[in-house]
């Protein structure tokens, strides 16, 4: 045969050349095959990716979808979130219009007298308000079945006490002092509660005379607030070491509080330009005073007021 003619050298040099030729063509197979590895990686990387991205996109598009919809129920509701203790607000739920009217005034709020009820104008207030909304009650009702009243006394070491006024009506509404928005809404719900209304009596405090008329006054709802008599300038006329506090109390057994003299409570009805307007017990007739004046002493009061809705 024809190798056997070739020299040995070159037969061993044969199968040298052959084995290298095998292993380049092996070592050529193996990186093709990395190669496609490579590149399936690379497809199959960016197919995840995609993948990824898609599912991404349906979980964001859900959680608008979910929010959008958690948003229009919690619009729907509308009811204030208010308690029958008639514990005060710091903010009112109902909505302002963009812009309002420049005057606007609430039609048929009755205004009854002052007169049996000497220290009743919380309680004279009270009545026009709920006559307002269609209840049939008077103010005698009011104070002789709804009030809390504590009264104010002296003990024999001359230490004069009564009631926080957020808490109780200090004295009585025939002959007393007074009482403040948080414990006249708590008396207003037990009235409601007992016609089975679902109306609620909500106290709040910080709301200005402004934002009132625009929250509630264009919207025919009117509002129960605390400033004094003929916006006369408050004075502090008495102490006494309070003895009494409930839920609403913003003092402390044997803290000491004071009650301004003029204190009044009247129901805001209307607004122009220059002036608000009351209905009034003490004047029986619709009072109508500057608006900077009437802002300076409902401020002096605390920014009191209450809505029933």
């Amino acid at each position: 045969m024809q190798d056997d003619y070739r020299r040995p050298d070159d037969r061993e040099y044969d199968r040298e050349y052959r084995g290298d030729r095998n292993h380049a063509q092996e070592s050529r197979a193996r990186r093709e095959q990395a190669q496609r590895r490579r590149k399936k990686s690379k497809t199959g990387g960016k197919a995840l990716i995609i993948a990824v991205v898609a599912l991404l996109a349906v979980i964001v598009a859900m959680i608008i979808i979910i929010a959008n919809a958690c948003g229009n129920s919690a619009g729907d509701s509308g009811s204030p979130n208010s308690s029958d203790g008639g514990q005060t607000a710091t903010e009112a739920p109902t909505e302002a219009p963009t812009t309002i009217p420049e005057s606007h005034m609430i039609e048929g709020v009755p205004v009854i007298t002052q007169s049996d009820l000497k220290a009743g104008c919380e309680t004279y207030a009270c009545t026009m308000l709920l006559q307002k909304l269609g209840f049939n009650v008077d103010e005698h009702e009011i104070a002789d079945n709804y009030l809390n009243t504590v009264y104010i006394y002296t003990d024999d070491n001359g230490v004069t006490y009564g009631p926080d006024m957020h808490s109780a009506f200090a004295g009585s509404p025939y002959a007393g002092w007074g009482v403040y928005a948080p414990s006249m809404a708590k008396s207003m719900n037990a009235y409601l509660k007992d016609q089975k209304s679902n109306l609620v009596a909500t106290a709040y405090e910080g709301i200005s005379l402004p934002e009132l008329c625009e929250k509630y006054i264009v919207n025919d709802i009117p509002v129960m607030v605390w400033a004094t008599t003929d916006m006369q300038e408050p004075y502090v006329f008495s102490t006494w070491t309070v003895s009494y506090v409930d839920e609403n109390a913003k003092a402390q057994i044997g803290d000491e509080v004071e009650w301004l003299m003029h204190e009044h409570c009247m129901v805001l009805i209307g607004y122009d330009k220059d002036n608000y307007y009351f209905s009034d017990s003490v004047a029986g007739d619709v009072s109508v005073f500057e608006r900077k004046l009437s802002e300076k002493r409902y401020e002096e009061l605390g920014t009191q007021c209450i809505v029933v809705q």
